[in-house]
């Protein structure tokens, strides 16, 4: 049992290591920070918020957790040649990609961006500068790139079991103008996690017991060296529930993952696939965005009303409607007996017996399920029930991409719709009325 004891005080340097490394906090700090935007956009385009940005961010965290768990245990068997040059590299990779676009804040689009820039600068090995840039191009040249390419793509079927996992709770509702000019309403996810990895390196001190070899650099000994990294997912969805969104979106990705796993382990054994695997890493994630862009496209908007009802796009979470188990996508046909087909025609009904509901919906199938309940002082005044649009809405969004400064900012990209009747534009309500409903001005 000699060993037992290396291996704890192995394993409590590499967790003082995460907690004394900035990587981590920033990683957290940046979630906290995209989901305090998206709590803002909904205010301003629903006047409500869905989800408090610290529940968001706080399943973030435990879900990266969780992932970084089973990843670390799962690296132990690599034994990658990582540096804190290559922790610095892969975060200053991160960050300068997210300036472009905030879905580019992501392990495996920083990898593949270093694996391809590694290759260029091997292709030109005569260039040698000096100074700090010569230290930045040498650290480069030695990164590990099949060991991180290999981690990119275990990481990426972590982070397809957490879209499925947490994908739901953590949609947001949006409104945006469709093909036509019209509002249609839709769905955003944008899935991050904080990841805390434990990676297996090989040392001159430190463990020189295993009962295993590890797949890269086999040495005299090994230590653990902590690896805070930020996993990313961003999705849109205007033609189907966010539910069956993911789940296709976690299918594509669990082949891309698998698709990157064997050009790294190919890389392995012949370096030249080093930098196919980079691409792969970064091009493939691409090609998924730019699939699931076409196919919402092709797809006709799910969130929109039927001729007769009001199509539902989200339910607030502990209202009225999420106790009575009405779902998005499905329609309020009936209410107090009355059938509505427009917010007017609703609130009118709820009217007529304002201590008491009865309503009639048609679920994703068409049936009729029928639900009463009592309503009491104070609660939502229109059940908790976001409909879809209806073309009188004040604020919609711009669709647009978003990079790291945005988010810092927590700057928005809505715009305010003007209202047309036979031609006529009508005068919408004054900034200052629209913020006194609870939105948050630009």
């Amino acid at each position: 049992m000699e060993w037992v004891w290396p291996w704890i005080t192995t394993l409590g340097e590499a967790f003082l290591q995460l907690l004394i490394q900035p990587f981590y906090y920033i990683a957290v700090i940046l979630i906290a920070l995209i989901y305090h935007r998206q709590l803002l956009q909904e205010r301003k385009l629903f006047h409500v918020r869905m989800q408090s940005s610290i529940t968001q961010t706080i399943r973030a965290v435990l879900g990266g957790i969780i992932i970084g768990v089973m990843v670390s245990l799962i690296s132990l068997f690599l034994g990658a040649h990582l540096t804190l040059g290559s922790l610095i590299s892969i975060w200053i990779a991160a960050l300068v990609l997210s300036l472009i676009r905030i879905r580019y804040l992501c392990f495996a689009y920083a990898a593949g961006a270093l694996g391809i820039l590694q290759f260029a600068l091997n292709v030109a090995s005569s260039w040698q500068p000096v100074g700090m840039l010569g230290q930045a191009v040498e650290t480069v040249r030695a990164l590990d790139m099949p060991a991180l390419l290999v981690l990119a793509a275990l990481l990426h079927f972590g982070e397809a079991a957490l879209a499925r996992m947490q994908g739901v709770s953590m949609a947001s509702p949006f409104l945006m103008e469709g093909k036509r000019g019209k509002l249609v309403g839709g769905y955003q996810m944008q899935l991050f996690w904080a990841i805390p990895l434990l990676i297996l390196v090989p040392t001159t001190g430190g463990i020189t017991e295993l009962a295993w070899t590890p797949l890269f650099h086999a040495g005299q000994g090994y230590t653990l060296v902590a690896l805070p990294i930020l996993l990313g997912l961003s999705e849109n969805t205007q033609s189907m529930l966010p539910g069956r969104k993911l789940q296709r979106s976690a299918k594509r990705l669990m082949l891309y993952s698998l698709a990157l796993l064997v050009f790294s382990l190919l890389a392995v054994w012949w370096s030249p696939f080093t930098v196919i695997a980079a691409l792969v890493a970064f091009a493939g994630h691409e090609l998924l965005v730019w699939y699931s862009a076409l196919e919402e496209q092709q797809l006709s908007p799910a969130f929109v009303h039927p001729q007769h009802g009001l199509k539902v796009l989200s339910v607030i979470p502990d209202s009225p409607a999420a106790e009575l188990g009405i779902e998005a996508g499905e329609t309020l046909y009936k209410v107090n007996g009355v059938l509505v087909h427009s917010p007017e025609d609703l609130h009118r009904a709820l009217r007529m017996n304002p201590a008491f509901c009865k309503l009639e919906v048609r679920n994703h199938q068409g049936e009729s399920k029928f639900m009463q309940r009592a309503i009491y002082e104070g609660e939502h005044h229109q059940l908790g029930v976001i409909m879809a649009p209806d073309n009188h809405e004040v604020w919609a969004v711009q669709p647009r991409s978003v990079t790291l400064f945005q988010v810092i900012t927590l700057k928005l990209f809505t715009h305010r719709k003007e209202r047309r009747v036979d031609g006529a534009v009508l005068a919408l309500p004054p900034a200052s009325e629209v913020s006194e409903k609870g939105s948050v001005e630009m």
